[in-house]
């Protein structure tokens, strides 16, 4: 009846999981991609490249031996922005032609074009080459991204005042930047381009910056920052953004009346949803505000039941390993395969300088619910590893409930966090206890050592549990650890809502 059993249109994170997913399962699958090559914003202008920057910025100036050369130190004394684009171009070959031989041998169809809909089961996509092609699905993927927020007062000019797009494409390094927005994308690229010894000023409306992660984790990090001299300013607005050509520098203004310098300002104040070219209408289908569609957070259905929508289009938590979830989970759901349910607790990783990485509830949500708990905490100064690294900063913190033991979450900032995380979340999923952490032995020296650090400062606090471990109970592991069914329920709507 259908051309193909699913279109998924495009080929970032979420898309190529789908497509691979209802491919293996022996279904016709289609995907749908404008751009010049397959992979989508996470492989071309999100996820990878500003990783690989970060990697690169890194290993170029010799951040991670300053603790024992100096702030001087540099392997390379003078860094080009030729120097920096020159590793992300090879990593984005290599991650293209991955995902070409991933779609080749699972006989997955390609075409490039931008698709809109004709109706709820039909497409037309204007090819490339001019060509208009019309096809049919069965169900219909949505997984078209996101692009900067692009507000009509700030003149971008894709050189001096840019979006994290255009950032990729510039043509020096500057001395100075602004950056307006203390978002994770804003954060991240603020935190890379001080690690270059840019002088960078961080400009954000809200009084904190990224309210979602553990504020004690939060403080330690904006204490990092400010002790290399980065500027944060919260609770202020911008103005305007004006460009003097023969100053040679960007002027912004703030709503207090503040004028900031800079060669360059980067504007990162959130992304919409790339729906806008889909004629959602023609399908039943609307966006809000900022582009997103809404979707069960189980099967990932849209207000069409045949029409799904995952990856950063959906909002919240917008990672690609989420999405990449997402993506299998509602290609399943899609061809009438059984599909397990999205994680409750999955880790979010922040690429700054340094790391910041996070799983399961903050402090701020444990004292919410009114779970009687205590908390854990490790400096990486204190192990031997770190001492090794020439750590001086970086710290682990685990919370554990008082009435089970169990690990309710681990909150990390510091080198390899991003890393360090996936030991914290397999032991709360898994609803292990503090005495996981204080009986286990972990590899000497490794900076993982500051589990074991934080488990026995927890413990210490806590006394000596049971001999034996507490009977699992019956309650799903999707359902909070540590928690009865009733704390589980009080939940944030809005965590529950994302499956945090």
């Amino acid at each position: 009846m259908y051309t193909y059993d699913l279109i998924a249109i495009g080929s970032g994170p979420a898309g190529r999981r789908a497509a691979i997913q209802a491919a293996k399962l022996e279904k016709k699958v289609l995907v749908v991609e404008q751009g010049r090559r397959v992979g989508g914003v996470s492989v071309h202008t999100g996820t990878i490249p500003s990783k690989t920057l970060r990697e690169t910025a890194l290993n170029l100036t010799g951040w991670r031996e300053r603790g024992f050369y100096g702030r001087s130190y540099r392997v390379k004394q003078e860094i080009s922005a030729d120097d920096l684009r020159r590793r992300l171009l090879i990593t984005l070959d290599h991650e293209v032609e991955v995902l070409e031989h991933q779609f080749a041998r699972n006989r997955v169809q390609q075409v490039r074009g931008r698709a809109t809909f004709i109706d709820a089961n039909m497409l037309e996509i204007a090819k490339s080459d001019g060509e208009t092609l019309r096809v049919t699905a069965a169900s219909v993927l949505l997984a078209v991204g996101t692009r900067p927020y692009r507000p009509a007062h700030i003149p971008f000019d894709g050189r001096y005042v840019i979006d994290s797009d255009e950032l990729l494409e510039m043509k020096e390094v500057p001395r100075s930047l602004v950056v307006v927005g203390a978002g994770v994308i804003g954060i991240e690229y603020a935190t890379i381009f001080s690690a270059l010894d840019t002088q960078v000023t961080v400009v954000e409306p809200r009084e904190t910056m990224l309210d979602f992660i553990d504020k004690e984790i939060v403080e330690d990090f904006a204490y990092q920052l400010r002790d290399r001299n980065m500027k944060l300013i919260f609770g202020q607005t911008v103005e305007t953004v004006e460009r003097d050509a023969q100053a040679g520098k960007c002027r912004v203004t703030l709503k207090s009346g503040r004028i900031l310098q800079a060669e360059m300002v980067l504007f990162a104040a959130g992304r919409v949803g790339a729906t806008d070219t889909l004629n959602l209408a023609a399908a039943g289908l609307e966006a809000d505000s900022r582009g997103r569609l809404k979707v069960d957070p189980e099967t990932f259905q849209t207000a069409v039941p045949h029409i799904y929508a995952a990856g950063d289009v959906i909002g919240f938590p917008s990672l690609a390993s989420t999405s990449m979830e997402q993506g299998r989970i509602a290609a399943r759901h899609a061809v009438g395969v059984p599909a397990s349910e999205p994680p409750q607790f999955f880790p979010y990783g922040i690429y700054a300088v340094p790391e910041i990485s996070t799983c399961g509830l903050t402090e701020e949500e444990v004292i919410q619910r009114s779970i009687p708990y205590e908390t854990g905490i490790a400096h990486f100064r204190e192990t031997s590893r770190g001492h090794i690294m020439g750590l001086d900063t970086g710290l682990l913190k685990m919370i554990f409930s008082l009435k089970t033991r169990r690990l309710l979450g681990v909150h990390i900032v510091g080198e390899g966090a991003t890393e360090l995380v996936h030991i914290g979340q397999a032991v709360l999923n898994l609803k292990g206890t503090v005495e996981y952490f204080v009986e286990n032995t972990f590899n000497y020296p490794t900076l993982a050592e500051a589990y074991k650090i934080a488990g026995l400062d927890a413990w210490n606090r806590m006394g000596e549990g049971p001999k034996e471990a507490p009977v699992a109970t019956s309650q799903p592991l999707d359902k909070t650890p540590g928690l009865t069914p009733a704390e589980t329920e009080a939940a944030p709507e809005a965590r529950k809502a994302a499956n945090i």
